[in-house]
């Protein structure tokens, strides 16, 4: 290729230069730039010094980590929830979808995607208010309207953690619900017809169309999901565990994920070396889990793995 034509090239191609370029910079300063904060792990942090003069502590913030009882009981939480909020997700999504599918009317089918999609617009601050006016232990609907019918106690919701893991499955299914139901939606959307038409000749059942063509067909995109989900095993939702709970004390044992213990490390106990050394921790495990993830789908069908 001559030299006039690659300049031709690029002066068209400059206007989607400058289209990348504001993502690009939020990537690069966003993502990238704070990484070099990785070295916050490995030493004492002295604030005279500063981050590059404090002087190197090896690993012993990550073996002081894991020499608590709070690393077992972050990661147990963080992977327990996660694991089963996929799980739950994924089922609830794909009926729904499966569901909006079926409705002939598209002005109902819009109304229903909307009403079902409006939560995962909320912030968690929102929707932290709204859990508390059902939870509150003197004005909360529980306590206030619904036990009273049935002649049971009042309740201490943010006391008592006993049922929490079942209030923060329901409360995070209920705000990305939406948004995987419409991923799986277009997809289902995206199935060619003939394959529904020629079931239907055969004498196909609806359950049958679904069982043997909708799911799957559904596969790939379950399968990549499951991939994205894998690489944030060892993530979670911020806003749900800290705002939705109010932070409270007593629910620690079963609320206080790696996000929120490395929230607190920073902001109230000021230890930044045990705040890196969580978040260091946190991204090498969510980074080899996706590897192996895709390594295994890669091996047993290729054609759905990211890379």
């Amino acid at each position: 290729m001559t030299a006039a034509r690659k300049r031709s090239r690029i002066r068209r191609a400059w206007p989607f230069y400058l289209m990348v370029l504001p993502g690009l910079l939020y990537l690069l300063i966003n993502n990238y730039m704070p990484m070099f904060g990785i070295i916050i792990a490995f030493k004492k942090m002295n604030y005279s010094k500063g981050i590059f003069g404090s002087d190197w502590a090896g690993l012993s913030n990550f073996r002081f980590l894991f020499g608590t009882k709070d690393a077992w009981s972050i990661t147990r939480n963080t992977i327990g929830y996660n694991v089963v909020f996929f799980l739950v997700g994924t089922v609830l999504a794909i009926t729904l979808a499966i569901s909006m599918n079926e409705i002939a009317s598209k002005k109902a089918s819009k109304a229903y995607q909307t009403l079902i999609l409006l939560p995962y617009l909320m912030s968690w601050v929102v929707i932290g208010y709204l859990v508390f006016a059902f939870l509150s232990a003197e004005n909360g609907f529980f306590n206030k309207t619904l036990l009273p019918m049935f002649g049971l106690k009042s309740v201490s919701w943010y006391q008592d953690r006993t049922w929490w893991p079942l209030i923060l499955v329901i409360v995070n299914t209920w705000k990305n619900i939406g948004y995987s139901m419409i991923i799986y939606y277009s997809s289902i959307v995206g199935i060619s017809t003939d394959y529904y038409e020629a079931a239907q000749i055969d004498g196909a059942t609806k359950w049958k169309q679904i069982r043997y063509i909708t799911l799957p067909l559904l596969k790939p995109t379950v399968i990549t999901l499951f991939i994205l989900s894998v690489g944030q095993v060892f993530r979670s939702d911020f806003g749900l565990f800290y705002q939705v709970t109010k932070n409270s004390g007593p629910l620690y044992p079963v609320t206080r994920t790696i996000d929120v213990y490395v929230y607190q490390a920073l902001m109230k106990n000021a230890d930044y070396a045990m705040s890196g050394a969580a978040s260091v921790y946190q991204s090498i495990c969510g980074f080899v889990l996706i590897v192996a993830a895709n390594a295994v789908v890669r091996k047993y069908q290729s054609s759905s793995a990211l890379f």
